[in-house]
């Protein structure tokens, strides 16, 4: 049987794989000098572009830009005050040694090349209204600004690549609600699409299949992303068809997710059975004929959440191998 890593890269070139893999955000590693200040990748402290994230009041412990401040007011000033920190006296196979010294061969191994994404950089540098009302009022120099950062994350990238020798590249920019996008189609493809797509080409030049990370309701700007030449899309959340998805893409794009934890907190009741019967109702209706990656599970806070995962990795594994020949 193909170990869990020859498995994943099977499905994510698109072939079909030998069982339905699992997959896991934390196979991508980030090179940790762009945490800056901050504790580590979803920790609080003070980013490379100087601003403060703070975990206080947060779901899940993961640290967000404080709300009561922000670093830019006026989007035509950010050359005053933005600035891609200095990496050149950067010791990049030190660095990849010690991010990746607990690295298994036998997993999928990424690497994520930047702090956070470009509409998430422009928010957190402005604020959620403010910098939404850039976009609106003054896209020139929103592109500027991010095609200005990519400048940035691209001059990292030849070392990075040498060093972390990954076997996928993830780009994340988080630019939906659970319920709806944040911003229209026509205004994603005029400011972030080209910034995403130029990201990415890097990557995809060089022959390494790419990961895209997206919360929520996403799937608006799935035509755009499979474009680019992204392989998979994680967290691919319920609020979204997934099944029309995965029948308009097929196995051109692997979809990671599908399953989420959230039904089962512990403040709901849900027994056994009825966890282990959404896990396969779940695969039933995202795994035959490829194109699926299984998320779902893996370590809870509290008693009751830890026993769920127990059910739901058990019941993953008795399926795993049931869809294909």
């Amino acid at each position: 049987m193909l170990n869990e890593r020859d498995n994943f890269l099977r499905a994510l070139g698109g072939e079909a794989p030998e069982y339905v893999p699992r997959y896991n955000l934390g196979w991508a590693a980030r090179p940790s000098i762009l945490n800056g200040g901050r504790t580590a990748v979803f920790g609080p402290g003070i980013d490379i572009f100087g601003v403060e994230w703070t975990n206080e009041g947060s779901a899940f412990d993961a640290a967000l830009p404080r709300n009561d401040v922000f670093i830019l007011d006026d989007i035509r000033r950010w050359r005053d005050v933005i600035r891609f920190p200095d990496f050149s006296h950067v010791d990049w196979e030190a660095l990849a040694k010690k991010d990746l010294k607990d690295r298994d061969p036998g997993l999928p191994s990424g690497v994520r090349l930047d702090a956070q994404g470009y509409f998430q950089s422009v928010m957190s540098f402005m604020g959620f209204t403010e910098g939404l009302i850039a976009c609106h009022e003054e896209p020139e120099e929103v592109k500027a600004l991010i095609n200005y950062i990519c400048d940035g994350y691209l001059s990292l990238a030849e070392p990075c690549l040498k060093y972390y020798q990954p076997d996928y590249i993830m780009f994340a920019d988080d630019i939906a609600s659970e319920r709806s996008p944040f911003l229209s189609v026509e205004m994603f493809r005029d400011i972030f699409a080209p910034v995403w797509r130029r990201h990415i080409k890097f990557f995809k030049d060089r022959g390494y299949p790419a990961v895209h990370h997206n919360c929520g309701h996403f799937e608006a700007y799935l035509d755009d992303v499979v474009d680019m030449g992204f392989n998979a899309w994680d967290p691919a959340q319920t609020s979204n068809d997934l099944v029309g998805i995965k029948k308009k893409f097929g196995n051109r794009l692997l979809i990671c997710g599908g399953f989420e934890m959230k039904s089962f907190l512990p403040h709901l009741e849900a027994t056994e059975e009825q966890i282990r019967g959404a896990v396969k109702a779940t695969m039933d209706a995202l795994a035959p004929g490829g194109g699926y990656a299984f998320l779902g599970g893996g370590p809870g806070g509290d008693p009751v959440s830890q026993q769920r995962s127990v059910w739901i990795l058990d019941e993953y594994e008795k399926l795993k191998g049931t869809y294909y020949n």
